[in-house]
């Protein structure tokens, strides 16, 4: 696998989804968890997704439950949180795990390309990757980034 669109994952509502759907896009790919001091973020990611959306962003979120149990509710309690508590209107995808041996194939990827604080493991919830148009991971944030001081970089991506 060498870039996004060579996954699949599956939908919040169960469906299978070809992230080559996505190609030509700039993404921004997330761990998220509905009870975490950075679920508020879900805003801020919404206001991404609004603002860049009509010039070819789309903001992927991955919800995970391996950090301190953050995200214990089935998709039905995950969405009611994005989407009525948040506005969300980006995609949402099932829960995964992001490390070890049962990581989802795409966050094993998205792990090999650009490391972090604890070299390759993702450190929290709200872990962020910006992907190019060509599905190749251009940067990687930490959970304490907040998602509106990316707009630059996504700008950048987007031209």
């Amino acid at each position: 696998m060498s870039s996004l669109h060579d996954f699949t994952a599956t939908t919040l509502a169960g469906e299978e989804k070809a992230l080559a759907d996505y190609a030509g896009q700039v993404v921004l790919v997330v761990n998220t968890a509905s009870k975490c001091g950075f679920t508020p973020q879900f805003t801020e990611l919404e206001e991404l997704n609004q603002r860049f959306g009509e010039q070819g962003l789309v903001v992927l979120g991955f919800p995970c439950n391996q950090f301190a149990g953050q995200e214990p509710g089935d998709a039905d309690a995950i969405s009611e949180v994005c989407h009525v508590n948040y506005g969300v209107t980006f995609p949402m995808f099932a829960k995964v795990e992001v490390n070890g041996d049962g990581a989802h194939p795409l966050w094993q990827w998205l792990r090999s390309q650009k490391g972090g604080l604890l070299g390759s493991a993702i450190k929290w919830n709200f872990t962020k990757f910006l992907i190019g148009r060509d599905g190749q991971v251009i940067k990687r944030y930490a959970p304490t980034v907040s998602p509106s001081s990316i707009a630059p970089d996504i700008e950048a991506a987007l031209v």
